[in-house]
């Protein structure tokens, strides 16, 4: 039962990777760790094409190997999230775009204070 649990959760949190590839306000890797989680407990093969995976492999390496995020990625990050605030404030405004701020601030600040 467990297995079927955290293979789902695995899947769900893929899809959601592969939907934050081309919505800027989605993160990808959160997601992708989850999902190399999630298939380490149900499906260690799928887990395994993570991190084997040239493009996302890396990260996913070094998050699990020291906890640590590229300058590149978090300077990525923060822009998407800096470009979703935007766009919140120019489709739905005040004060949705508060929501947008919130989490810039907060998980920006927790994603630049990682390693490197």
């Amino acid at each position: 039962m467990k297995r079927h649990f955290y293979l789902g959760v695995g899947i769900v949190s893929f899809i959601l990777a592969m939907i934050g590839i081309v919505l800027p306000i989605m993160p990808t890797v959160p997601f992708l760790l989850l999902s190399a989680f999630c298939f380490a407990r149900s499906n260690p093969k799928w887990e395994q094409q993570l991190l084997d995976h040239p493009r996302y492999g890396p990260p996913l390496r070094q998050w699990r190997e020291r906890r640590a995020i590229s300058r590149k990625a978090k300077v990525s990050a923060v822009l998407a999230m800096g470009a979703g605030a935007v766009i919140t404030w120019f489709t739905i405004g005040w004060p949705w775009v508060l929501i947008s701020i919130a989490v810039l601030l907060i998980a920006g600040t927790w994603i630049w204070t990682r390693a490197e």
